[in-house]
């Protein structure tokens, strides 16, 4: 009788358990990565995807087994990652290179603010975004009580340009990994694609930040001239452990750029460069600091998507994408990336992608693109799930950990302070996209 009710019901089903796991997601009663779990169990229990691939029926086609489903590239490239961040900010390189910055605007706060942004989107394009705000906390809780200042408009504009930058390349952001894996979307790709519009999105945001927030950047000749000063000197703990850290992280960049030419996909890189680095540690300790619930949230999300793929349902959306764009490309592109952008301040950006990917993956060979490069849906979704981001204080991780951290010093975020800001930079930012992804794609 069950199998009878997931033969004719398994999409509205799979769409359910889908839906619910986004409504606790969302809620934040239940932590997400146990959210995932649950409801990928779930699915398993339900008999909704097939535990193996097998072949079925006379023509032979192939169905996929569980843990087909499962992104195992976005798995290894995350936690490679993960592992080499860690090891290099043990170092203490990451502060050092902040305050070596800082000390370059001789303690002038529009400055300040301008390099601690630039920092943190340059920074936040090759780390992930949680451990570049992370890293930056401490430095701008220094450098605002040093200016007897409210350090609230350095730590918005830190959280919103780590979400821009994090925007421009594959590991950048989550989103991307998943769309790259996804996609088929290269390192190189996505820094071809996605670095002019990011750094217009990056200048005309601060601009209107810096403008935004003039009345708090003050500061008397003498406390500028502490700021020049602070002693950077004992920053770097370990001087070993940077140069090293610095070296591996610096070829596993050099893999991520040349791996059209090699055909050695990026995961591999992340991991030879983690597996490297704890030759040198106490493996038991550096495993410790991996975001272990990320993972299995990701593990999770895709067994979830995947039943809802095994039964019809991302089929079924994209018709259904098709008939309300009415299969026009520069309709579809625009819906996908305002919609993108909207959703992903509202529930987390890497379900929602997880979501999508395997949508546009269906709907790119009904909307046929005869341009260069990659199906622009693919830099819509891109586009719109990172810099959506910015839309609410819950948009992005990167903006739960600050405003927690703030909240904790004594400094609360609230929430309709953080969109007072994050919404205006996310509507500039959308038009931006938008006006980008026409003149490029679709006129």
């Amino acid at each position: 009788m069950l199998d009878n009710i997931i033969s004719n019901h398994g999409m509205v089903i799979s769409g359910g358990i889908l839906l619910i796991a986004y409504i606790f997601i969302a809620s934040e009663k239940v932590q997400k990565s146990v959210v995932a779990l649950f409801g990928a169990s779930l699915a398993m229990l339900l008999g909704l995807i097939p535990f193996h691939g097998h072949y079925e029926g006379a023509a032979g086609e192939y169905i996929k087994g569980v843990f087909q489903y499962v992104e195992f590239d976005v798995i290894f490239l995350l936690i490679g990652m993960m592992i080499l961040v860690h090891i290099a900010a043990k170092s203490g390189v990451f502060n050092w290179m902040a305050l070596a910055l800082l000390k370059m605007t001789k303690g002038r706060p529009k400055l300040v603010l301008f390099t601690l942004a630039a920092f943190t989107a340059v920074a936040s394009a090759f780390l992930d975004n949680v451990t570049t705000v992370v890293l930056l906390m401490p430095v701008t809780f220094v450098i605002a009580k040093e200016f007897d200042t409210d350090p609230i408009p350095f730590l918005i504009t830190e959280v919103l340009a780590s979400n821009i930058g994090g925007t421009a390349t594959l590991i950048g952001d989550p989103p991307n990994i998943i769309i790259a894996a996804k996609g088929g979307i290269s390192f190189m790709d996505f820094i071809y694609e996605l670095t002019i519009p990011v750094l217009i999105i990056f200048f005309v945001s601060i601009c209107i930040l810096l403008y935004m927030f003039r009345n708090s950047l003050t500061a008397t000749e003498e406390k500028m001239a502490h700021v020049a000063g602070i002693d950077n000197s004992k920053t770097i703990t370990d001087k070993g452990l940077m140069i090293r850290s610095m070296l591996t992280l610096g070829l596993v960049i050099l893999g991520f750029v040349t791996h059209d030419k090699t055909g050695i996909p990026a995961y591999v890189f992340a991991v030879a460069g983690a597996s490297f680095l704890l030759i040198f540690e106490k493996p038991k300790e550096i495993y410790k600091d991996v975001e272990w619930l990320t993972i299995f949230f990701f593990v999770g999300l895709f067994i979830i998507i995947g039943a809802f793929e095994a039964n019809g349902g991302i089929s079924y959306l994209a018709d259904k994408l098709i008939e309300l764009t009415q299969g026009s490309l520069n309709a579809a592109t625009m819906f996908i990336l305002w919609g993108s952008g909207i959703l992903s301040g509202i529930v987390d950006n890497i379900p929602y992608t997880a979501t999508m990917a395997p949508l546009i993956a269906e709907v790119q060979h009904t909307l046929p693109y005869t341009g260069e490069g990659h199906h622009p849906l693919w830099w819509a979704l891109s586009l719109g799930a990172c810099l959506g981001g910015n839309l609410t204080i819950i948009g992005a991780a990167a903006n739960v950990i600050v405003s927690e951290t703030s909240a904790v010093k004594g400094y609360p975020i609230s929430f309709m302070r953080f969109m007072k800001y994050g919404a205006l930079v996310t509507i500039i930012s959308l038009v931006i996209s938008s006006v980008y992804l026409y003149l490029k794609y679709l006129h």
